[in-house]
């Protein structure tokens, strides 16, 4: 299942959506809050500033020491929530440690909470209704389903994490009624006794655990479909920056089982970024009731 081919296919799709706001006086507009200086976080901002532009939106990175308070960075996203001009923000994670991350999220006006992690959002999406956000992940992911034509309808859907940020909102994706849905879910963790077990019915597997390799080819439904979402960095003194990225699927082994596979990277990665500008438009034309 190639991520990266799909997010173009939706990043295609934004532009044409962007360019129909800007005829009407609306530039949607993504704000990025990093704190600090984190190098992966650095990276990962500096691609979401990139595709926004490249989309035609208005994309601005703001970085803050990491020294930055509290009350500093809440005051912050206060000036954004009142600037109509900046339709998105997305204050980068991970913070540091004299910042909690519940109240700065909680912060964030729920209309301009694009990566889906106000609770209001996060309500919206377990009641089933869907005019919140979805988390970009979690989005795409479902987004990947449907372009590879995924029966999902009575599937057994296994996902493995509970994160807030991919475990617990894919299941309420794929649990809810409707298209690329109604499969009957299991939400495996840390603390699941006899994970193979769960595994081997699944249907779809989705994995979010943050294990190297964790998911082997014995674990696997033959004919299954697997996500794998996870982004692990390891040594590798064949490459030329001496690591690589692997997933939490042994993807070689997994793929002569599976039906269908995503891979790592130009998988699931690809299109949560996709899908972050697809919430940054969709906000911009709910705020012209477009």
């Amino acid at each position: 299942m190639d991520g990266a081919l799909l997010a173009q296919k939706v990043r295609t799709e934004v532009a044409a959506d962007v360019a129909a706001l800007r005829q009407r006086g609306v530039v949607p507009g993504l704000t990025v809050v990093l704190v600090g200086d984190d190098p992966a976080s650095a990276v990962y901002v500096g691609g979401k500033e990139k595709a926004s532009r490249e989309a035609g939106m208005a994309g601005e990175t703001i970085r803050l020491p990491a020294t930055t308070s509290q009350a500093e960075l809440l005051a912050l996203v206060e000036r954004l929530n009142a600037d109509d001009s900046v339709h998105g923000i997305l204050v980068q994670m991970p913070l540091p440690k004299q910042i909690d991350p519940d109240t700065v999220i909680n912060h964030i006006l729920p209309q301009k909470d694009v990566d889906g992690f106000h609770p209001v959002n996060v309500g919206k999406l377990l009641i089933g209704h869907t005019d919140g956000f979805v988390p970009c992940t979690p989005a795409g992911i479902q987004r990947l389903l449907g372009e590879y034509a995924v029966r999902t309808t009575g599937a057994e859907c296994v996902v493995i994490g509970r994160s807030t940020i991919v475990g617990k909102p894919m299941a309420a994706l794929m649990i809810q009624s409707g298209p690329l849905a109604d499969a009957t879910v299991t939400l495996c963790h840390s603390r699941t006794r006899d994970l193979a077990a769960h595994t081997r019915r699944a249907d779809i597997l989705i994995v979010a655990a943050g294990r190297t390799r964790l998911v082997t080819a014995e674990m696997v439904k033959p004919g299954a479909v697997v996500i794998d979402v996870g982004m692990n960095r390891i040594d590798d003194p064949t490459s030329r920056t001496g690591t690589r990225l692997v997933g939490d699927v042994d993807f070689d082994g997994v793929r002569r089982v599976a039906s269908l596979i995503t891979p790592v990277p130009r998988g699931v990665g690809p299109m949560t970024i996709a899908m972050l500008l697809r919430n940054t438009v969709r906000a911009a034309q709910r705020s012209v009731g477009a």
